[in-house]
């Protein structure tokens, strides 16, 4: 592994954990020091956080934290829930047998693996588990652009996802497996409505109570 991939791998791990607050300055210098490694290898991990929509540059402020965004949150998961109900709707419509298997077993392994790892963070795997099984419900709508879009889409809700589940304490009163339980036997019986409207609250469900934690709590960055 390169020094540049550890430094990324070790920031990631911090943001996406909640350790680097919405905001935070990330100082090149800093930050090069705690690893011993020089400026531009952190930079080229920064732009590399940057590009991926987690940490923002500016010529003035350089590097830091995404802030989090009342008006951003809302309007993603205004396009989130347009954009993936819409491609539910198709994939309920045109979706075959294989889809239907798709979807069984990404069920079945996001089913079985656990939200948490044994020292408290989010456990990587579910993370993992949690796409593939929400690519799966809509990959029958056999739209190659849609899924791109709502693939982007997911990505860029990934650090506020992460803030609500490290803020929120979202896993703790959360049952995510009854909510995956009934999108699965939903999408398969083609209860189309039903299963539309399931997926619009479990897509709001995480923005609207991480925008009331923040606003509680008067996190920076809240006027959008």
């Amino acid at each position: 592994m390169t020094r540049t991939a550890q430094v990324y791998d070790v920031l990631l791990a911090e943001l996406l954990d909640g350790q680097l607050a919405p905001g935070a300055k990330l100082p090149l210098v800093a930050i090069g020091e705690r690893f011993g490694v020089s400026q531009s290898v952190v930079r080229e991990a920064l732009t590399r956080l940057a590009e991926q929509g987690f940490v923002t540059a500016t010529p003035q402020r350089g590097f830091r934290v995404r802030e989090l965004s009342v008006d951003d949150i809302t309007c993603l998961s205004e396009t989130r829930v347009q954009v993936e109900t819409g491609a539910l709707r198709l994939a309920i419509k045109r979706g075959d047998v294989h889809w239907e298997a798709g979807i069984l077993t990404s069920h079945h392994l996001l089913a079985h693996t656990p939200l948490f790892a044994e020292d408290g963070t989010v456990n990587e795997e579910w993370n993992v588990r949690h796409r593939e099984f929400h690519r799966a419900l809509l990959a029958g709508c056999r739209n190659p652009w849609m899924d791109r879009i709502t693939q982007t889409l997911r990505d860029n809700a990934e650090l506020y996802r992460r803030w609500y589940l490290a803020f929120a304490d979202g896993g703790d009163h959360r049952d995510f497996l009854s909510e995956h339980d009934k999108l699965k036997d939903l999408a398969l019986a083609r209860d189309t409505d039903a299963a539309v409207a399931l997926l619009t609250e479990h897509i709001q469900r995480a923005p609207r109570e991480l925008i009331a934690y923040a606003t509680e709590h008067g996190i920076d960055g809240l006027q959008g």
